[in-house]
């Protein structure tokens, strides 16, 4: 009884009994239809012909009189077999005057309209079954015209036969089709388990497999894939961010131990632990500086904040924060450019102003004297892309797909103005607008790219 239950239990079972109820009703439905059709055809079409010929005997009697209608009766007989017509006619006290059936039938009046009984026939004496309608003459005589049933009847039992056969068939077949559509499907979704299961086990280098049909199982598994190559990214960025901060606060927080217990020294003067304590703020400083920009990562890559989005005209953003930084960059002998136009954007105006920021930081920090850093503002389609190039040393091709990891940096050291988390950040603020950060070679200088969604 259990195995019972567990395979009722089962998704495949209950899809291949949906499908076969399914298939099964439908055919039915179509058959019954079918036959409930060809009965009330071959219904009308008899009625039509009784009708008709009932009709035609009452006008010959009525111009002829009572024995032009029994010679047109008895001209009719002699092909009644083959067209199963059945004939009665009585006077009024119901002695049979012609016809090819016995007697009037005892619980029915002329004139009471169709019929379906049963009668014995004049020339065979056998009792079968009839469907007839009836009249009455102006001269009291009764007429009785129909058609021998049995044929309709052997019909009716083939016809019933065959649906019968039919619908066995269809049954048949909707289980075989419910059974191939479970196992493809199942086929499928087994193998996305195993892979699923194979991911949840540690192995993430694993993916959704994909048999190039561009059907929606390749479609979801190409979804899967690109969430678990994003996935996988994250989890490596976590990885090394999580050394890359053991690493770079182990030393700032050691120092500033050794700050603390050097102020407990009694050899110490005031003036040296003014010192002692204006190194231990850099050091605190540094490490707050480190946890917010890892915090606004964080967050942007979460989506926090996409509530305060608004209307924001890049223009107008990159030309305030240029004018921002372009003291520093007349100090260092630069000049900032902004090139080109860009209609507005849904964004958050505070963190592209500081992605721009970061970019802008990154070139002062490599731009040779004398040279210009370019600010481009531009439309690509559906998106907003802001790039800046200076006319640096670039970078090494294989470490451009590094500038976004956090806490990688090119400098041989990290210090406390650069650690790394910079273009980390603008790459998080990228990817909430809906788009993406890039670095290329402009030989010579590096150019940084940010893609934004429009909406």
């Amino acid at each position: 009884m259990d195995n019972i239950r567990l395979s009722f239990n089962n998704s495949r079972t209950r899809l291949v009994l949906a499908s076969m109820a399914l298939s099964t009703l439908l055919t039915a439905t179509v058959l019954a239809l079918v036959y409930v059709t060809a009965n009330r055809s071959i219904e009308g079409e008899t009625r039509s012909v009784v009708s008709a010929e009932l009709t035609g005997l009452a006008d010959e009697y009525e111009r002829r009189g009572l024995i032009g209608l029994l010679t047109a009766i008895e001209r009719r007989l002699p092909s009644a077999s083959e067209r199963d017509a059945l004939y009665l006619l009585t006077d009024r006290f119901g002695a049979k005057l012609a016809g090819n059936l016995k007697q009037w039938p005892v619980d029915i009046t002329a004139g009471s309209g169709w019929v379906e009984l049963e009668l014995h026939r004049a020339d065979n004496d056998q009792l079968v079954p009839i469907s007839a309608a009836s009249i009455r003459l102006p001269g009291g005589e009764r007429l009785l015209v129909g058609r021998d049933a049995l044929a309709r009847q052997q019909f009716d039992r083939v016809l019933l036969r065959s649906v019968g056969i039919a619908l066995g068939i269809a049954l048949a077949l909707s289980v075989l089709t419910g059974w191939l559509f479970t196992r493809l499907v199942f086929s499928r979704l087994s193998d996305i388990a195993s892979t699923a299961e194979n991911i949840v086990s540690g192995d993430l280098s694993r993916r959704m497999p994909m048999r190039g049909t561009g059907d929606e199982f390749d479609q979801v598994a190409g979804t899967l894939n690109t969430m678990l190559d994003r996935i996988e990214e994250l989890i490596s960025n976590l990885r090394t961010t999580s050394n890359s901060i053991a690493h770079d606060l182990r030393s700032p927080l050691s120092r500033l131990k050794q700050r603390v217990e050097a102020l407990s020294d009694p050899a110490k003067t005031d003036h040296e632990r003014e010192i002692d304590v204006a190194r231990a703020s850099v050091e605190i400083d540094h490490v707050l500086r480190v946890l917010g920009q890892l915090t606004e990562i964080s967050r942007a890559e979460a989506g926090v904040g996409r509530e305060q989005f608004e209307t924001v005209d890049l223009q107008q953003l990159v030309g305030d924060v240029v004018e921002l930084y372009e003291p520093v960059a007349a100090d260092q002998g630069l000049n900032l450019e902004v090139v080109g136009s860009v209609a507005p954007i849904q964004g958050h105006r505070p963190l592209l102003s500081q992605a721009l920021s970061n970019l802008l930081e990154n070139a002062l920090r490599y731009a040779p004297e004398h040279t210009a850093i370019t600010v481009t503002v531009s439309e690509d389609g559906p998106n907003a892309i802001l790039s800046v190039r200076d006319h640096g040393p670039g970078v090494p091709p294989e470490d451009l797909p590094r500038l976004q990891v956090p806490f990688v940096t090119l400098d041989p050291a990290r210090t406390e103005r650069n650690s790394g988390l910079g273009l980390a950040l603008v790459a998080a603020i990228s990817h909430m607008h809906g788009g993406a950060f890039t670095a290329r070679n402009c030989n010579p200088g590096l150019e940084a790219t940010i893609k934004l969604a429009r909406h």
